[in-house]
Parts: structure tokens; C-alpha cells; sequence
């Protein structure tokens, strides 16, 4: 214990020389707090925190400092958790280690260059995504990136998280925006990768970084596409319908036709409920909006409403109704407030875990993972679940499952709940041929999966992680267990 007390103040005292005094965080209710994310929110509304707590928060002012962290943490083998916005959900900034530190980028929140002509924008990893994109709207220009975590994330995290936002279907993931970047490797080597349309000058190393989590750089700048921004053209509507898989066969339509809708959705009945019980009773809900031109936009439109007529069970709802919920959709702090008040109150949790397959597989998928739910886990409130993010080959799948915690201590909760649920839908994704996640990322909630998950890809991965951070300080366990890596 001694010797424990005696190394954090030898980190505290070296960040401090590194940093500033004044932006190292050693406070005990910020470091409990910082010690977990969304995944133990449980855990962390009732106040028992049950991972390794951090030695300091360090927050750090710009690329140099971080390059100086990150120099220092790999020499001395001090585990790093990088974060910008603390959104993350799948125990991505939880520390399998002691003594670690969380190097915190949101204090790097300039937008460098807005460049109208070249279509793209420039912005510190702390840059709130929000913030930039309320900015650029004034200017009448979108990033088209939009995730419901979007009052909460910044650019930095959602770059390394691989995030999508609700247009995806127009606009792609944030892997299809991103021009360029700046990036810290552990051993303090300050990379950037230049911002041009396209290039075929070897692998795209874009992608070693986009995605990362964490665990093998530090991401400190982004460049993303701009596109203009016309909302006096959306078209929202919307469909009620009997099953999912009706659902799935005209998403898959309106994808393979070519048309491309900004959202496309599909809710179940359970789920439905949540979202729509004013027009939709033990209905699944089928929605779409179109933006962009005028021309495209009717066309889309057009095109959706011919493809959907052909199924008789779809009946329409009044647009403004969609228009209306989805303006409300967004997750922020007032969000996050009343969930806990909720959560602290009903003791009724409740989560999501999302996965995507190719058109054949996606509604077994469904129907298998809902169904062993059902019958495998206790005291299930409902389990249920939409598609939200379409292609050519295949959809996504965000289950969402409530229940409530009976007879179970704080720290149990997610042995006895949440991570039986996770595990499931993992498996039934797998087992099916499809991606164990879509866009939440890897982190450490579903890393044991990650060997399943790769194949024999997995050789790729684990010499990336070996050659950039052969200490493994860059957010230990996370996207591979500690464990893997030493085979």
C-alpha cells in the first residue's frame, strides 16, 4: 500500500511538471467518477465504484504536452485512458490496471480552419461535435454527422471510437468523413496525415487510427468533410407495420434500388413503445427521412412511398409526428440527470447492445437474441430492438433491454444483468456471421469476443497493437485483454 501511495505521487508530481499543476485533477469524487463510463452506470449512480481508480485526472493543453505524457507513461509503464468527451459506453475508460492515469483532451477545443471552398473543417479533439456543428449551420454547411450522443461528444472520441451518426445512410460513418488527422503514438512520435480527397499511395493508414479506441495513439486533430445543409427540404415518414421482417425486406429494397434516405429505422413492437405508443399499439414502426436538394429529396421520397405501397400491412402516419420525435431524440446532460433520478428511484435498468449482419441473417438474428433474453436472463422488463443504420449488403441491429434489479448488491448487478444480456446478443451476431458491434466499439465489454470477431484477421490486429504500443500503456485491455497479447 505504501509503495502504491508512494508511485501515484510520483506520477501526480511528474504530470504536474509536464502539464501545469493547475491541470492535473487529483480530486477524489472527479477520479471516482472518472474511474468507469456509461457501461456501469449503475454502479456509478449508486455510488460504489469497483475499478481501479485513477492517480490523476491530467488534462492536458495541447499536442506537445500530450506527446510529453504519453513519452513519459511508456517509459515508466504507466497505463494511459485517453478521453475527450466521456461518452463512451462499453468500459472503454475503465483501467485494468492500478496506478493509470486519464489524459483528458477536452481542454483542446479550438476549430482551426473552416474551409468553404475545399469542403471541410479542422478541429482540436476537444472541439465539442455540437458546438462545430451548430457553428457550421450558421454558415449553412453540415458535418452530416449526428449520433445521438452529440450534445456530449467530441471530435477527438468520436474519430476514435469509429462513432455513426442518425444520417448515416446518406453520409456514411464517421470513417467515410474524415480527410485527415493528427495523431501521438506512446513513444511521443506526433504523426500527421494530410488532408486530400483520395490516394492509392499504399494502405489507407487513415484507418489504423480511426477506431483505435485508444489503444495505440492519442487522436489530437480531425478534418472532416462539410456538406451543404438544406433542411427546409427534409421529408420525414412514417409506417406502422406488423412484423420486423416485412421491415427488413423494404430497407433492404430501398438500399439495393439506390436510394439514399439520411435515416432509415425499423422498431419493433417492444421498442416501438417506448418511442411511439401515441400512433403505434403492438405495432413495429417504420421510418425514413430524405434531405439534401430539392429534386433528390422529392425523388427519395417518391421512391420510398412507391416501394413501401406494395406491402399492404404498412399503413402511413402523419409526417409531422416523425418530424416532432425525432427533434427530441438527442442524448445530453438533462438526459443523463433524469436517467439517474429514474434508475435510483425504479432500480429498472435499462441498456443496449448493437450488432449488424448481411440481409440473410440479420432477422434470425434478431429473433434468436430477443428470445433467449427472454428465457435466460431474470427479471426482464422487455427486450426489444430497431435497425437504424442501412447498406447495400445488410442493416444494424440496437437491442434495447430493461430490467429490474431484484435481491442483487450494487457490484453484482452487471455480472448478474447486464453482461449475461451482452453476451448473448454477441454470440447469436457471431454465431450468425455477422459483426459482434456497429458503432458503441469494442472497448473491454466485448473484447473477449474479439478473437471470434477477427478470425484469422486477428493476426493483423494484434501486430498493429504489438508494433505501436509494444508496452501496451495505450488503454490496457481494451479492444484485446492483457491476456491475448501475451501468446
Amino acid at each position: 500500500m505504501t509503495m502504491t501511495l508512494g508511485l501515484r505521487k510520483e506520477i501526480v508530481a511528474k504530470m504536474q511538471e509536464l502539464v501545469g499543476a493547475e491541470y492535473v485533477i487529483t480530486n477524489e469524487e472527479v477520479l471516482k467518477d472518472s474511474s468507469v463510463d456509461r457501461y456501469r452506470k449503475y454502479e456509478k449512480y449508486s455510488g460504489v465504484f469497483t475499478r481501479p481508480i485513477p492517480a490523476a485526472v491530467v488534462k492536458a493543453q495541447s499536442t506537445e504536452q500530450i506527446a510529453n505524457v504519453l513519452k513519459y507513461c511508456n517509459e515508466h509503464g504507466i497505463n494511459v485512458i485517453p478521453r475527450t468527451g466521456n461518452s463512451a459506453l462499453e468500459m472503454m475508460l475503465e483501467s485494468v490496471l492500478e496506478n493509470h492515469i486519464v489524459l483528458d483532451g477536452s481542454d483542446m477545443n479550438q476549430i482551426i480552419k473552416v474551409d468553404e471552398y475545399n469542403m471541410q473543417v479542422t478541429a482540436q479533439a476537444g472541439v465539442p461535435l455540437e458546438y462545430l456543428e451548430n457553428i457550421l449551420r450558421e454558415k449553412g454547411y453540415t458535418t452530416g454527422h449526428s449520433p445521438q450522443s452529440k450534445p456530449l461528444a467530441q471530435m477527438g472520441g468520436i474519430v476514435a471510437v469509429r462513432s455513426i451518426g442518425q444520417f448515416s445512410t446518406l453520409y456514411g460513418g464517421i470513417e467515410d468523413m474524415v480527410v485527415g488527422l493528427e495523431a501521438v503514438f506512446p513513444n511521443g512520435e506526433i504523426t500527421r496525415i494530410k488532408n486530400v480527397p483520395r490516394r492509392a499511395a499504399g494502405p489507407d493508414i487513415r484507418h489504423v487510427i480511426i477506431g483505435n479506441e485508444g489503444a495505440l495513439c492519442y487522436i489530437t486533430e480531425v478534418t472532416v468533410k462539410m456538406f451543404k445543409y438544406m433542411p427546409e427540404n427534409n421529408m420525414y415518414y412514417g409506417f406502422t407495420l406488423d412484423n420486423m421482417k416485412t421491415g427488413f425486406e423494404i430497407l433492404r429494397e430501398v438500399m439495393v434500388a439506390g436510394y439514399k434516405p439520411s435515416i432509415a429505422r425499423l422498431y419493433d413492437q417492444a421498442d416501438a413503445q417506448g418511442h411511439f405508443s401515441h400512433f403505434a399499439t403492438d405495432k413495429c414502426v417504420l421510418i425514413f427521412m430524405a434531405e439534401g436538394p430539392k429534386s433528390i429529396t422529392e425523388a427519395t421520397g417518391a421512391a420510398i412511398e412507391e416501394i413501401v405501397e406494395k406491402y399492404s400491412e404498412c399503413q402511413k402516419v402523419a409526417s409531422k409526428l416523425i418530424e416532432d420525435w425525432f427533434l427530441q431524440l438527442n442524448w445530453g446532460p438533462e438526459q443523463v440527470a433524469q436517467e439517474r433520478e429514474e434508475i435510483i428511484q425504479t432500480q429498472n435498468m435499462g441498456f443496449t447492445t448493437e450488432i449488424a449482419s448481411n440481409w440473410d441473417t440479420i432477422h434470425e438474428i434478431y429473433e434468436a437474441s430477443c428470445k433467449r433474453v427472454a428465457e435466460e436472463i431474470p427479471d426482464i422488463t422487455w427486450v426489444g430492438g430497431h435497425s437504424s443504420h442501412s447498406y447495400l449488403n445488410g442493416t444494424n441491429l440496437y437491442f434495447v433491454y430493461y430490467y429490474n434489479v431484484v435481491d442483487c448488491p450494487v457490484e453484482e448487478e452487471i455480472n448478474k444483468y447486464h453482461n449475461p444480456i451482452n453476451k448473448i446478443i454477441v454470440e447469436e451476431a457471431l454465431n450468425h456471421g455477422g459483426t459482434m458491434v456497429h458503432h458503441h466499439g469494442v472497448g473491454k465489454a466485448r473484447a473477449p469476443w474479439i478473437k471470434e470477431e477477427y478470425g484469422s484477421s486477428f493476426y493483423v490486429l494484434k501486430t498493429l497493437k504489438k508494433a505501436f504500443d509494444p508496452n501496451n500503456v495505450m488503454n490496457a485491455g481494451n479492444i484485446i485483454p492483457v491476456e491475448y497479447l501475451e501468446d
